[in-house]
């Protein structure tokens, strides 16, 4: 009614009802009940509740993306004066990751157990405890990864020479086609861990139940193979690609951000136990 107006502007989310509520309470509710059913607060807190998460997940996993792009072409650029990440594939990762992991992760439908979070304060960070050790785990996982690729790939698979001296010539290397190629499989393979925010073991849960989100994944791997094999110097990757064998070096590195988000989540969970004792 009208007497609930000043409530219902101080409070944090107003709700009015639609049909029988009076306009000055309409005016003053963050949210209005078209149907006058209190069943639809469930409804609209859970919904709220799910756009906050989708937004949390989605700075997980771009976060963590921008932290080992940014080591990467420091570090290469710092000792070879050449990224091993060219310009290109920079941008293609990039849009990768804003356009279509945004879609993929925004995408998740609401579930109840969202209802059992406790509230969020509004001054409270939007980046939780257990996302920074998500992102900085993944992320040290990701640069250790690369860097020996970087540093020990020439050696260990017989490559005829280092991507930096190849590239001094104009040319693409094998090298860093693997590099670009695993980079981009770790960030596929850790969209999957970034479903989930407070550190659940089953990070396949419900994914059957997201069609867009298992379809943008397999066609942005789809698009991957695309550019790699058949990219050439318009994507700065060797011509005709990378043979099976270096495929599955690239696959299994991307594989490997699904065991450490456990060894990660096992950890967290150790320090949490720790810390209450």
């Amino acid at each position: 009614g009208t007497n609930d107006a000043p409530a219902l502007k101080r409070a944090d989310i107003g709700f009015a009802m639609g049909i029988a509520g009076t306009q000055i309470a309409k005016d003053a509710a963050d949210i209005i009940l078209l149907d006058d059913n209190f069943a639809s607060i469930v409804t609209a807190a859970k919904w709220g509740r799910n756009v906050y998460a989708s937004i949390q997940k989605f700075l997980q996993f771009q976060l963590t993306v921008n932290i080992s792009a940014v080591i990467t072409a420091l570090v290469g650029s710092f000792d070879h004066q050449i990224s091993p990440l060219a310009a290109i594939q920079l941008l293609w990762v990039n849009l990768l990751m804003d356009a279509l992991a945004s879609l993929a992760l925004a995408s998740e439908p609401p579930v109840d157990g969202l209802l059992k979070r406790p509230p969020v304060n509004r001054s409270e960070s939007m980046i939780t405890k257990q996302m920074w050790c998500n992102m900085l785990g993944q992320s040290a996982y990701q640069v250790t990864a690369i860097m020996a690729l970087l540093y020990g790939g020439v050696t260990w698979f017989d490559l005829e020479e280092e991507g930096h001296i190849a590239k001094e010539r104009g040319e693409n290397s094998v090298h860093y086609t693997i590099i670009f190629n695993a980079f981009v499989w770790m960030q596929l393979f850790n969209e999957v861990n970034c479903r989930m925010l407070d550190g659940e073991f089953n990070v396949f849960k419900g994914v059957l139940n997201n069609p867009l989100f298992c379809g943008i994944l397999v066609t942005t791997a789809i698009l991957q193979v695309i550019m790699v094999q058949f990219g050439t110097y318009a994507m700065s990757v060797i011509p005709g690609g990378l043979s099976l064998r270096y495929w599955g070096l690239c696959i299994a590195l991307g594989f490997g951000s699904l065991p450490v988000q456990q060894i990660i989540n096992v950890l967290v969970r150790c320090f949490r136990g720790k810390k209450k004792e």
